[in-house]
């Protein structure tokens, strides 16, 4: 296990202080079942703690960086980036399965890929790296292997465009907002539709979709963008 943690370490670019907190945040209870006379600590205090960390992680990246996302959409994005399926998706990434230690039984009906055991990790990992150095830490782990995939819109289709635009708009008196569907192309089970958005008569987005709405999301994803850069 001391190889391997090495080989992690040497993966994300950190060293920890205390090692045994990164083994017992890979340690499943299943093996800690197994090896009783061993002492060990499985990952399920960790994950608790992570689980926490990671939240105000993501809150604090929101807030920070979405600054005209009402509260109610910034609430289910947040959702999203925490669930069970997108923390799976990074522990893959970064390789976590095969750092677990399982109980025999587990190894071998597949529970280095299950799911909720792949989230845990991710968990554990965070409530580990937060105990040995701090909030700072995650902090800079996450805006390195999370927080881009959020602003490269990897969790879009739960963002709400529309009414972030509509919010700046109604921030800005006299501002009109419009949208157009300009060409609807391909056959009727798989069409594409592609949508502007206009503030003030000027083309501000543009976006292409399977259907109108998406169209318009991905339009006024771009009007934002925009208008930012407009306003610096």
């Amino acid at each position: 296990m001391e190889i391997h943690v090495s080989q992690l370490e040497k993966d994300l670019g950190i060293h920890f202080h205390k090692r045994k907190l990164l083994r017992q945040a890979f340690t499943h209870s299943s093996y800690v079942n197994e090896h009783r006379k061993e002492k060990f600590l499985d990952n399920e205090r960790l994950e608790f703690l992570g689980d926490a960390v990671l939240e105000l992680g993501v809150s604090q990246y929101l807030y920070r960086t979405m600054q005209h996302m009402p509260e109610g959409e910034m609430t289910k994005l947040r959702a999203t980036i925490v669930c069970e399926a997108s923390l799976e998706h990074f522990a893959r990434q970064l390789g976590f399965g095969k750092y677990l230690l399982l109980g025999k039984g587990e190894e071998q009906t597949g529970g280095r890929e299950r799911s909720a055991i792949l989230a845990d990790v991710f968990e554990a990992f965070l409530g580990a790296l937060y105990l040995d150095q701090g909030f700072l830490a995650v902090l800079t782990f996450l805006e390195k292997y999370i927080f881009p995939e959020i602003s490269t819109g990897a969790f879009s289709h739960v963002m709400d465009y529309k009414s972030q635009l509509q919010e700046i708009v109604q921030q800005n008196n006299n501002q009109t907002i419009a949208y157009q569907i300009m060409d609807e192309t391909g056959p009727s089970h798989h069409k594409e539709f592609v949508s502007v958005v206009l503030l003030n008569g000027e083309v501000y987005g543009k976006g292409k979709g399977r259907t109108k709405k998406e169209a318009e999301q991905l339009a006024a994803k771009k009007a934002i963008a925009l208008y930012h850069r407009k306003k610096k």
